[in-house]
């Protein structure tokens, strides 16, 4: 157990520091795309090359990390963010929008590799600790939330080719995230777990847990990518400054990560199901406040909803994952279960800055509701299942 606890620790702290460079670019990049693009419709694109960058790297980076480890896989991904940094700062210096997209796509693969601390966190933990240790590293990503923004602000002006500093400021932490997961001790895969193909993946994916896991937490962050990669153009739309903008998003991170101190503790005590069921009714309350108004306050209080129901389905999808596979299993359950998040959110991410420019903020709430509808049914038809299983 004190093994488990010293990882958490250390992903957490990676987890802080990848959130701190997410929320930078989360902040800047639709932003940025706006500025450079000749067509203000693509603007999103750097956005979705970020999620397409980490769809793409996903499944091979659960697999690299099967073989070389978690430390070193973790420290791959790293490197490959680094690279990502750079041929971003190097677009917006010369200003050239599709090459940005490439580099958002590169630095995307950082964030495959580094959706993978959850996880590791999760296998190294009893099962008694599963869902706290998920809890505790996507914790993390609340440093994350408060940082980012506020480097974003500081950097996003602070050369004279406007967002050139906020990518540059991507390289620290990533220096600093490489020192870190070295302090890893995370035993590697034993020879027989490499050699041991377990189960088909499509014999594990018929599971009941499997499919509701997987589509609770993809659909749920494909709506809250939706709705937050078009916050900022949305809010610039209705006239409210960038600063505004970055306190919203601030808030809305702070959303994401805040609760994982106590979700462990409400799945304990009201049931893994039932905090996902509250995390899509409090999608449905997001999209209800976002259709009242304009405001920055109505900004601000549906994109913190929207965390918070993030978080709740997302950490409890992770928790119902683990339950369907082996050890040997997990390398290829992970790697898809992640690899359909990232497709439903660089799905998401396009059609955001599209929807946006052609129907605007109100019909892109409106069309969330049934994805939304859809998670609250599968949970409600499990849990059914479950209850029905009891009673038998």
């Amino acid at each position: 157990m004190q093994s488990a606890k010293r990882n958490v620790t250390i992903l957490a702290a990676a987890q802080a520091l990848l959130f701190t460079n997410n929320a930078t670019v989360i902040a800047i990049n639709g932003l940025a795309g706006y500025a450079l693009a000749d067509n203000k419709a693509l603007a999103t694109l750097p956005v979705t090359g970020w999620v397409i960058g980490a769809a793409l790297a996903t499944f091979p980076a659960s697999m690299l990390m099967q073989r070389i480890g978690r430390r070193g896989g973790f420290s791959a991904g790293i490197l490959v963010g680094m690279l990502g940094a750079a041929i971003c700062s190097t677009a917006v210096a010369v200003g050239n929008f599709w090459l940005l997209c490439l580099g958002t796509m590169v630095f995307g693969a950082y964030n495959g590799f580094a959706q993978y601390y959850r996880f590791a966190a999760a296998d190294s933990a009893p099962m008694s600790f599963k869902s706290k240790a998920i809890s505790l590293v996507l914790a993390g990503g609340l440093v994350g939330g408060i940082i980012g923004p506020e480097v974003s602000k500081l950097t996003v002006d602070a050369l004279p080719t406007q967002y050139l500093g906020a990518y540059l400021s991507l390289m620290v932490f990533l220096v600093i995230a490489l020192i870190v997961v070295q302090l890893l001790r995370i035993p590697s895969p034993t020879e027989a777990e490499q050699r041991e193909p377990g189960r088909p993946l499509s014999h594990i994916a018929a599971q009941p847990a499997f499919v509701v896991a997987v589509l609770s937490a993809a659909l749920g962050y494909g709506i809250m990518n939706l709705l937050m990669t078009a916050t900022p153009l949305a809010m610039g739309v209705c006239g409210h400054p960038y600063a505004s903008a970055a306190f919203v998003i601030q808030w809305h991170i702070i959303g994401m990560f805040a609760p994982s101190f106590f979700t462990a503790s409400l799945i304990t005590r009201f049931g893994l199901l039932q905090v996902m069921l509250a995390g899509a009714l409090l999608l449905l309350a997001c999209i209800g406040i976002a259709l009242a108004g304009i405001s920055v306050a109505n900004f601000w209080f549906a994109l913190l909803l929207l965390g918070i129901g993030w978080n709740f389905l997302y950490i409890g999808g992770t928790t119902l994952l683990t339950e369907t596979y082996s050890p040997s299993e997990r390398a290829k359950v992970q790697g898809a279960n992640d690899t359909v998040i990232f497709l439903v959110m660089a799905s998401s991410s396009a059609a955001s800055g599209i929807l946006l420019d052609r129907n605007g903020w109100d019909m892109l709430n409106y069309l969330a509701v049934p994805f939304v509808a859809a998670i609250v049914l599968a949970l409600v038809w499990l849990l059914a299942r479950r209850r029905h299983a009891m009673t038998a």
